[in-house]
């Protein structure tokens, strides 16, 4: 009988296991740098123990640490730390309907939605990790039109409390408004109305830039909550135009 090895069945190496690291540090931005570069399923699976270890387990744990973070600013927001479906966004693209078919993000993408639902139009909280770029982001990207609207009447119809809202000093601080708007004012409100900036707003989303050094602080989950709850104000007015509970 041929033994395992001798010609019969090959034996398996046992997975590598490396020690899961508690902060998105250097090998966090090392793996997204070589996945950039080598962008493939071959890569990828001989490498996904750095992935365990450096991404996906530096991410659950700031999950899990954001809940209590998260119920300071509103019982409604969600860290859902489940490795799968849950507040860790996938690494997989959906390459369907993309030119690019490269099957992996080179970024770490971390979502906690507002406890409505997935297939509500509700603001949520993000934080973006790559090797280019880090940051948060609250609000609402490219909502349809039905909740667009909605926020566009509330503006109008409460412009000292958006003007409040938005012209805070700690929002102002810790938070731009960003996003994508229309080059007239839309249609069925003054061009003419004092935040008709606000109003051709396409997405309402505020961003705020994240340093390496604040990434690989034990202490992210408590500054995070604090910028976050720096957007209450904000994310009150979106919830409340779309008719949610904050």
């Amino acid at each position: 009988m041929t033994r395992a090895g001798e010609g019969g069945a090959k034996t398996r190496k046992p997975a590598k296991v490396l020690a899961a690291s508690l902060v998105f540090g250097p090998e966090t931005f090392a793996f997204l740098r070589d996945l950039d570069r080598n962008n493939d399923r071959e890569w990828f699976d001989s490498n996904k123990a750095r992935y365990e270890a450096y991404v996906r387990a530096p991410a659950l744990h700031f999950v899990g640490a954001m809940s209590s973070e998260l119920a300071k600013l509103s019982k409604h927001y969600v860290a859902d730390p489940r490795p799968a479906g849950g507040s860790l966004m996938r690494i997989h693209r959906d390459v369907r309907f993309s030119p690019d078919k490269r099957p992996y993000k080179s970024n770490i993408g971390l979502q906690f939605r507002h406890s409505a639902g997935k297939e509500v139009q509700a603001p949520s909280l993000y934080l973006h990790v790559a090797p280019k770029e880090c940051f948060l982001g609250v609000g609402l990207w490219h909502p349809e039109a039905p909740a667009l609207a909605a926020i566009r009447r509330r503006i109008v119809e409460r412009p000292s409390e958006w003007a409040k809202v938005r012209g805070g000093t700690a929002f102002r601080n810790a938070w731009a408004l960003a996003g994508e708007s229309l080059a007239r004012a839309p249609r069925g409100f003054d061009p003419e109305h004092p935040h008709l900036a606000d109003l051709k707003r396409k997405d309402h989303i505020a961003a705020g830039d994240l340093s390496r050094s604040d990434l690989a602080d034990p202490e992210l989950p408590k500054k995070v909550g604090k910028r976050f709850a720096a957007a209450g104000d904000y994310l009150k007015f979106l919830c409340t135009a779309l008719e949610l509970p904050f």
